[in-house]
């Protein structure tokens, strides 16, 4: 056999999540990890750190290059964070398979609770949906861009540049350190779409490689991310867009919740369908609900 080329970004916890692909593949085929080599590749993410993602092109920042290396044959299959894939993907490239779905929550790291955030605290995150919900909770709190690596940002809480920051709990717990920070409850901060989902990504003409991953899909966290995007692209919703949804399967019936905020917190519209597991109708019928109730400065920040 070939070499068979996965490439991934370079940050310590794609590497992760690309060597437990390399893995899953080895073990469902029989075969040597060393005959998939891991490739990678720098992303514009990854290179710029200081601004935004929405300011400089949102989440293509993290798949155009790995995008184009995989439409080149330059790889044989990419490894994504799905929370970090668009919504709407090239009509070359198709989803293959997605690995068990790891802890969907965030956790709190520099305080216990945002009960504990002292009057006027200052809480460090790049993501519109957790900023939101911290002012919400917390209308007094600062908000502050904080990208980078795992390691990056606790760097800057430790160096006293914030009060708190929120990571996700399934990158802590794939770098060996689920220990850090408090686990917050869903139902204070419902997570961003697709977190903790790690998707690998196929040319869609290549039926054999994507019979070769699709080996490794694992259907209930492949139902329930495709229901969570499924709302996303009903919304239109972008990278600036404070957006939070899960999907839960029981049996062969799936409950789907969103919320939608305020960018500043100030107001949030929270909703949840269940039906069966292949309703392609179900994400977009929670978003139309959800834009009918909410507040018109929430509702502008959706281009349906």
């Amino acid at each position: 056999m070939m070499t068979f080329k996965l490439g991934t970004r370079g940050s310590p916890l794609a590497l992760v999540q690309a060597h437990a692909t390399r893995n899953a593949l080895a073990m469902a085929h029989r075969i040597d990890p060393a005959s998939i080599e891991i490739v990678t590749i720098k992303t514009t993410g990854d290179r710029v750190q200081d601004r935004a993602l929405a300011e400089i092109g949102g989440k293509a920042l993290w798949t155009k290059e790995l995008d184009r290396a995989l439409c080149a044959h330059e790889i044989d299959a990419a490894v994504h964070s799905m929370k970090d894939v668009e919504t709407i993907r090239p009509t070359e490239i198709r989803i293959a398979a997605m690995l068990p779905r790891a802890d969907v929550r965030d956790r709190l790291v520099g305080i216990a609770s945002l009960a504990e955030l002292r009057e006027g605290g200052v809480v460090g995150t790049s993501s519109p949906r957790r900023a939101a919900q911290v002012l919400h909770h917390r209308p007094d709190a600062k908000i502050v861009l904080f990208r980078g690596n795992v390691d990056t940002r606790l760097g800057k809480l430790a160096a006293g540049e914030v009060d708190a920051t929120l990571l996700a709990a399934a990158g802590l717990t794939r770098l060996g350190r689920p220990d850090v920070g408090t686990a917050v409850a869903i139902d204070d901060m419902l997570p961003a779409p697709s977190q903790g989902a790690v998707g690998i990504e196929v040319r869609a003409e290549d039926d054999r490689t994507l019979a070769f991953v699709r080996a490794i899909d694992h259907a209930p966290t492949h139902q329930a991310v495709r229901a969570e995007r499924g709302f996303l692209a009903a919304l239109g919703a972008d990278c600036h867009s404070p957006v939070a949804a899960l999907a839960t399967i029981a049996g062969d019936v799936l409950t789907l919740t969103g919320q939608l905020l305020a960018q500043d917190g100030s107001a949030e519209v929270r909703g949840s369908v269940s039906g069966a597991i292949d309703d392609i109708d179900l994400p977009r019928g929670l978003a139309e609900t959800l834009l009918a109730r909410a507040p018109e400065h929430v509702a502008r920040l959706f281009a349906r």
